[in-house]
């Protein structure tokens, strides 16, 4: 197995119709990262994107695939790649979006930044971080999103929501995976909180989001609304253990909001 300079780095890439995106976005990736692997978790895809997965990985051993019986949701995609990745000894996990709005050639700014954190969140909306070809709505929501996300938590992160992350091997072994049960994009939220109540380090680093070109977005009402239901719950929950005195314990000798900003 090649290894970057933190070790063994694998992207996992959850895709659901993305026939017309896999190969660019795979082939961009090898170029940006050369010995970064690369797993494509295809949620069944009608549209034939797992075949054409595993027409990569058969020319490159850099590719695997992950064949998932059906539409399951972001977060469920994510869960089973990082078990598999986790499984076959990787020490660099990293979250991708398939259409293209994670750049890759920005992975390595966020692997540099890992060089002394335990979580970085490649964010659009600290200094240095932009949206391209977004509507004013979209970006309305996202800020919006993320600021309820600070005051109902209560952590300091500008970009909660974001999926372009990477995590170290110790951190995701850390967050108490097992109990995750959110689906979509508060899947996001749930494990930058985890980690920022576990002690560790989290790093937000600037990165440019374009918006997809082809296929269509996963974004849904349904979504949004499991995301705040969500995030408001959290928070209740939270304000009640901080009042009764049991929330805030971080491990010793670590900050409980080991935020960095890049």
């Amino acid at each position: 197995m090649s290894e970057h300079p933190l070790g063994a780095v694998l992207v996992i890439i959850p895709t659901y119709n993305e026939a017309e995106n896999i190969d660019s976005i795979t082939s961009r990736l090898r170029t940006s990262v050369p010995e970064a692997h690369v797993l494509i978790a295809d949620d069944n895809s009608p549209d034939g994107t797992g075949k054409l997965a595993d027409a990569l990985a058969e020319t490159d051993d850099h590719v695997h695939v992950m064949h998932r019986l059906g539409k399951e949701g972001l977060g469920a995609a994510y869960l089973a790649g990082f078990e598999w990745g986790l499984e076959h000894g990787y020490d660099v996990l990293v979250e991708m979006d398939a259409d293209g709005s994670h750049q890759p050639e920005q992975l390595p700014k966020l692997l540099a930044a890992l060089a002394d954190a335990d979580l970085v969140l490649g964010s659009r909306w600290v200094q240095g971080g932009r949206v391209v070809n977004w509507p004013r709505s979209r970006e309305v929501l996202s800020r919006g999103g993320n600021l309820w996300t600070r005051i109902a938590l209560g952590i300091p992160l500008k970009d909660a929501t974001g999926g372009y992350r990477a995590f170290r091997r110790e951190t995701l072994l850390g967050l108490g995976l097992d109990d995750v049960a959110s689906a979509g994009y508060c899947f996001q939220v749930d494990l930058a909180w985890r980690a920022l109540k576990a002690g560790f380090r989290v790093v937000e680093v600037p990165i440019t989001f374009v918006e997809r070109q082809y296929g269509d977005s996963k974004m849904s009402q349904k979504i949004v609304i499991e995301a705040l239901a969500r995030t408001t719950l959290w928070g209740i929950a939270h304000r009640a253990n901080q009042v009764k005195g049991l929330a805030g314990r971080a491990r010793p000798g670590r900050t409980s909001q080991g935020v960095v900003e890049r």
